[in-house]
């Protein structure tokens, strides 16, 4: 009697009657002239509804579209089901040692492949043909609540012992698999009802693996443009060498470290890597004999101030003698600076900056003569000269931190031999298991969380609500001249998300159900389950994480 009871379901402000048990695609089919692209998932009352889910109550849905992040996210997780199936047929499953999802790269994701086969575009044609004619058929992907016991044996028959490790950490009693045509894995996240919702990607063979092109959010009918930074890959291909050389290179891998008590090696160790790194850029500018100004840019939590101490440090050590310059203090004064198309300040773009002033002052100090630098009030909204003066020694250098320091429009009247370019960012190369990437803007996300509730009194909802903001600030001034960069600054830690989880897991808690930032901090705190708790005892003070986490040793 129940299933013919009618629900009433509220889409874009309309009212419909359906049947109870009526699965979601159905609704969403009816609906679906009215958007441009497939709808891949469904909200519903603000918690995110795969498509194969039926309607059991009165509701609000929200149609959701490859637009929409968690619609892209869902559209990359199947693209990468649907080519792991593929690539198994075509090769043979007895043939297959290991796929790794390593890391994102250009609208796409770069993916190493170990076995009994020649990687080459060949195969991969052949690959990409496969998942082509499942698309076509859009064959059912299935999804089945198991036994986390049951789930782990069936990885260890099928060689996955990443997931198997990883699913040995669960405390949940059952697990979500997926199946699709016989083939089955364990993600973290939604997928889309059948093949045939994945319909634009393109496999390619690039450096030692191949990549999974995969469409631009803000057109998914079409692919992204493949024009991959070589630097900024070269140094994520270095880090997952170092992260291997400690046998870490999944979540499993970190929490059998944690549980079997050896997390002070492996922080010490990883913190030296980096020690050494920094080190070693410190030796290359001190014999550039011609370098006075280190300029260093990054994206939202890279922990550029952290860095910009240490390299002063290592600096030191080689016999100069650094000076820090802020490039905010050449903001222009508030009653000048530009507003973007919402009537706000923009404080990003390149013309909120002294421009012209900063390249007077840099130039008088690169010519030997005296400068009094300013300091920007940001209460008044004015740049004030308080009697800070500075001349530049023989072993003087300025080290410069600011958004547009890779810009060479912001210090156009610098002579090129007499710049250093940084370009630093959180580049994490662990993954949640082989199949499961971790975005290195999570790992910045959770990094902006802790230190805005720490230093700002900022919210966990208030920061991911501004958090689309800045990555577009980011993606304008920032990710346009990474490539000009003298060198590429990894200052992502392997142990720091185990490291925040204390710290981030109250604060996501406190976002309220009923507000459009939950879908977010609910997908956070269900990564973050994946981990084993870190403390902070074992972390050094002059470690970049101590710039967020707090009781570090630099002024930050």
């Amino acid at each position: 009697m129940e299933n013919t009871k009618m629900m009433q379901v509220t889409v874009n402000g309309s009212k419909h009657t359906y049947p109870f048990g009526t699965p979601y695609r159905v609704i969403a089919a009816d609906f679906q002239k009215a958007y441009p692209y497939d709808i891949l998932l469904v909200s519903r009352d603000g918690k995110l509804c795969e498509l194969h889910k039926t309607l059991d109550r009165n509701c609000t849905l929200k149609m959701l579209t490859a637009q929409d992040k968690p619609g892209m996210q869902t559209y990359e997780r199947s693209a990468v089901f649907l080519m792991l199936k593929a690539f198994h047929d075509v090769a043979g499953r007895e043939n297959v040692e290991r796929i790794t999802v390593e890391y994102s790269i250009s609208h796409g994701l770069f993916i190493r492949a170990k076995g009994a086969f020649t990687l080459d575009q060949a195969l991969l044609d052949r690959v990409e043909g496969r998942m082509r004619e499942l698309a076509e058929q859009a064959v059912p992907i299935q999804k089945k609540s198991v036994n986390t016991d049951d789930a782990v044996e069936l990885f260890q028959k099928t060689q996955m012992h990443d997931k198997a490790r990883l699913l040995s950490y669960r405390i949940n009693s059952h697990v979500n698999i997926y199946t699709l045509d016989g083939f089955s894995d364990y993600f973290y996240g939604y997928m889309v009802p059948d093949a045939g919702y994945v319909k634009c990607f393109g496999l390619e063979l690039f450096a030692d693996g191949f990549v999974l092109r995969l469409p631009d959010q803000k057109d998914p009918d079409h692919l992204g443009e493949f024009k991959p930074s070589i630097k900024v890959f070269q140094a994520l291909h270095d880090a997952t060498q170092r992260s291997e050389a400690l046998h870490i290179s999944n979540v499993a891998e970190m929490n059998d470290t944690i549980s079997g008590g050896n997390a002070t090696q492996m922080i010490l160790a990883h913190e030296s890597m980096m020690e050494k790194q920094i080190g070693d850029i410190a030796e290359e500018i001190a014999n550039r004999k011609g370098v006075r100004f280190v300029m260093i840019a990054g994206p939202s939590s890279s922990g550029k101030t952290t860095f910009s101490h240490r390299l002063s440090t290592q600096l030191i050590a080689c016999g100069m003698r650094p000076h820090p310059i802020a490039t905010d203090n050449y903001f222009k004064n508030r009653s000048e600076t530009p507003r973007d198309q919402n009537g706000q300040y923009d404080f990003e773009c390149l013309g909120a900056m002294d421009i012209q002033q900063f390249n007077t002052d840099m130039t008088r100090l690169l010519n030997g003569e005296t400068v009094e630098i300013p300091q920007f009030n940001f209460k008044k909204g004015v740049r004030e000269y308080n009697g800070d003066y500075l001349t530049l020694g023989e072993q003087d250098v300025l080290v410069i931190e600011g958004i547009h320091c890779l810009n060479d429009q912001f210090s156009y009247a610098l002579p090129k031999e007499s710049k250093y370019k940084i370009y630093i960012s959180c580049l994490t190369t662990l993954n949640i298991d082989d199949h499961n990437r971790i975005p290195t803007t999570d790992a910045r996300l959770l990094r902006r969380i802790e230190r805005d509730a720490r230093t700002r009194g900022y919210s966990a909802q208030a920061t991911i609500r501004m958090w689309p903001s800045v990555r577009k600030g980011e993606e304008n001034n920032i990710f346009p001249y990474q490539d000009s960069a003298d060198k590429i600054f990894n200052s992502a830690l392997i142990y720091e998300t185990a490291l925040l989880k204390p710290y981030v897991e109250p604060l996501l808690f406190g976002v309220p159900k009923d507000c459009e930032e939950y879908v977010e901090a609910k997908r956070l705190l269900k990564f973050l389950n994946y981990f084993l708790p870190l403390p902070a005892d074992d972390v050094p003070k002059t470690s970049l994480m101590r710039e967020f986490v707090g009781g570090g040793c630099y002024k930050t």
